[in-house]
């Protein structure tokens, strides 16, 4: 059985990261849903990702996406996340707003415009620099509409020049994160469709370019344990865009809709060596809180990835195994079962109160007044939200 002490000690070890823009107003495509007590700028956005990891205390790191955390002195911001006990994490790009991107970024047919997009993603490796960010989280909305639109081979062949001119100039502890996503915005074809794009990539550019998995970016069905397992023993596997869908890419709060994919992903990164820090697998939030407050959401996010990983750690391994070998298909399959069936919270309050935070985050979050405490303290200006 597991030592109940090193299950603990890797609980407490596990950072989880959170996205900047999900504490910005957000929606459905149709209709953008304003909250109050929204962050309005970056500086704020930071603040509440402090909030976050005060009542959780694994919450270290918070995602900025540019230009919508623009500031005019990155150094500052880094400096203020200091101040305030996190640091800024991964830097995602954005070339997917920009009219010029119409037809793509990065593989686009225009050379002018595919410089434009460069020269962002090269301007977010100076961010890194100033900031001390490992990773550059790379997602393309690139893609065809139309059969016959573009060449699908040129357009591999502009995203490969553009990317190894991305990656020559990392640093060398930094890395290129790369994302796929199966659909959307483009529907007959996305230039980084899946695993084995993004995988093949990365092979071509070196060992500081790695697989980013979006939770959310699968056709349906698709056994995302399998391609965690698979990069993990490839030494491939960057990090995780966490998050939970029911259609497409809903992007609703992780282990939502099928907290047993969460449990079984877990378990493949407890299986693998993906949580110890030699692994690099950076375990990120990628939601929008459309109709929830957002910081106790968050910290419910947080939760459920605890949740998830504590079970994982609690799966008897040597009764995994010796089932496995002997064949036994159905007593291995209840090794897995036993391990998500168990109610894990106990486990983790006890875990809080010996990091000295309460044991029941939501429930303090909720007593501590901070959610109307930022409804009266940020009044006036602009709330930030979807391009902002």
């Amino acid at each position: 059985m597991p030592d109940h002490s090193a299950v603990k000690a890797a609980l407490r070890a596990q950072h989880i990261e959170t996205p900047s823009w999900a504490f910005g107003n957000s929606g459905t495509r149709f209709k953008v849903f304003a909250q109050e007590g929204i962050p309005r700028d970056a500086y704020e956005k930071i603040d509440d990702a402090a909030t976050v990891h005060r009542f959780t205390g694994v919450a270290p790191s918070v995602a900025v996406h540019i230009p919508w955390d623009k500031v005019a002195d990155y150094r500052d911001l880094a400096t203020h996340a200091e101040n305030v006990g996190v640091r800024i994490g991964a830097v995602n790009p954005n070339v997917f707003q920009d009219d010029d991107y119409r037809l793509g970024s990065l593989c686009n047919p225009d050379a002018t415009v595919r410089r434009k997009a460069l020269d962002h993603f090269l301007e977010c490796v100076d961010i890194m620099d100033v900031t001390g960010s490992r990773d550059l989280s790379v997602w393309l909305a690139d893609g065809l509409n139309y059969p016959g639109q573009d060449s699908i081979a040129e357009r591999q062949a502009r995203l490969e020049e553009s990317l190894h001119a991305v990656y020559d100039r990392l640093g060398e502890h930094q890395r290129m994160l790369l994302e796929y996503k199966f659909f959307e915005p483009a529907f007959y074809a996305t230039d980084v469709p899946d695993w084995g794009t993004s995988y093949a990539h990365c092979l071509e550019l070196g060992p500081k370019a790695q697989v980013l998995v979006d939770t959310g970016h699968h056709a349906p069905g698709t056994n995302i344990e399998f391609i965690v397992a698979l990069l993990l023993r490839k030494n491939r596997l960057g990090g995780f865009h966490f998050n939970s869908r029911f259609y497409a890419d809903d992007d609703l709060m992780v282990g939502a809709a099928d907290p047993y994919q969460l449990f079984r992903i877990m378990a493949e990164i407890v299986f693998g060596g993906g949580l110890s820090d030699s692994s690099g697998v950076a375990f990120m939030l990628d939601q929008c809180h459309n109709i929830e407050p957002k910081i106790p959401a968050l910290i419910r996010s947080v939760m459920n990835v605890q949740e998830a990983t504590a079970k994982a750690l609690l799966v008897d391994v040597e009764a995994l195994r010796a089932a496995q070998r002997a064949g036994d298909v159905l007593s291995a399959n209840g090794v897995l079962v036993d391990a998500f069936s168990t109610d894990v919270r106990p486990l983790l309050a006890e875990v809080r109160e010996e990091m000295g935070i309460d044991p029941d985050p939501i429930a303090a979050y909720h007593r501590s007044g901070h959610a109307a405490k930022i409804r009266e303290e940020r009044v006036g200006g602009s709330p930030a939200g979807w391009g902002a």
